[in-house]
């Protein structure tokens, strides 16, 4: 029997990153529908979680932590607690996953047992189209098996690390966050070909195919990002002008300050 025709695959919270992961998952075949629900005391959540999925999502998270060998929680940090209380009666012989930011595996072992077997996740939403960037940290009691299964899940929806534990605050500021940082990036270019005196449309996908190009430079030559950038500024010419610019900006301190904000609040849900 297949791995896809056995693993059940329960979501404890069905939000945006829940709904993100399923339907990665759903696609690449790891995960069938009729083994993967959700639950979540929204209705609206539940709505779009079955309505984006196809799968079916409760409120009682008891229901989905039973019928499930593979629990993801999927809550917020501030609702973790509340949510480790309710079930765990129900995690004996069952692999947990935590996706929450900042919850180490010490606060989730406190809470369940230490003989449960957990592996904490930082994964990002482009997991929805198959260019997700995670790191993983197993617990002390996840198995080969465990371990080797959440590795394939999360390769086949994007790349994925296994890390020591206090590495994942640090990915979930870059790589967690990172996404948002460059959706922003991408809505500054487009602005900046409107300004000019591009279409909208024409300067959003030129900006975000842009990035994507450049991206792919990045990961398929393995070149360091400062040689490719050299490579694009030729002395006296455009690029090396708009450099200069964003170096006057403070760019790219900016961004450094923003993947560090965003690991020290990751750090700060952990302890709340």
């Amino acid at each position: 029997m297949s791995e896809s025709a056995t693993l059940q695959v329960g979501f404890l919270g069905s939000g945006r990153m829940a709904t993100a992961l399923a339907k990665g998952w759903l696609r690449s075949g790891l995960v069938r529908t009729g083994g993967c629900q959700a639950s979540d005391p929204l209705a609206s959540a539940r709505q779009t979680f079955t309505a984006e999925t196809g799968c079916p999502a409760v409120a009682d998270n008891c229901q989905v932590a039973a019928a499930s060998n593979l629990l993801v929680l999927a809550v917020k940090p501030q609702s973790m607690p509340a949510l480790l209380e309710e079930i765990c009666p129900h995690v004996t012989g069952r692999l947990v996953v935590s996706i929450a930011a900042g919850i180490t595996l010490r606060q989730l072992s406190a809470a369940l047992g230490s003989d449960c077997r957990l592996i904490r996740v930082m994964p990002n939403t482009p997991c929805l189209v198959g260019a997700s960037a995670s790191g993983y940290s197993p617990g002390a009691n996840a198995t080969a098996e465990d371990i080797a299964l959440v590795d394939r899940l999360l390769n086949a929806v994007g790349v994925a690390f296994r890390l020591p534990e206090h590495l994942l605050d640090a990915v979930t500021g870059l790589s967690g966050s990172g996404p948002a940082f460059v959706y922003l990036m991408i809505e500054a270019l487009s602005d900046g070909g409107v300004r000019m005196g591009l279409p909208r449309d024409v300067a959003t996908v030129l900006a975000a195919q842009t990035v994507l190009g450049a991206a792919k430079m990045v990961l398929e030559t393995r070149t360091h990002p400062g040689v490719l950038k050299d490579m694009v500024a030729s002395p006296g010419g455009t690029t090396i002008a708009g450099l200069h610019a964003l170096e006057r900006g403070g760019v790219r301190g900016a961004l450094m300050d923003a993947v560090e904000a965003a690991t020290r609040r990751a750090v700060e849900l952990g302890e709340s």
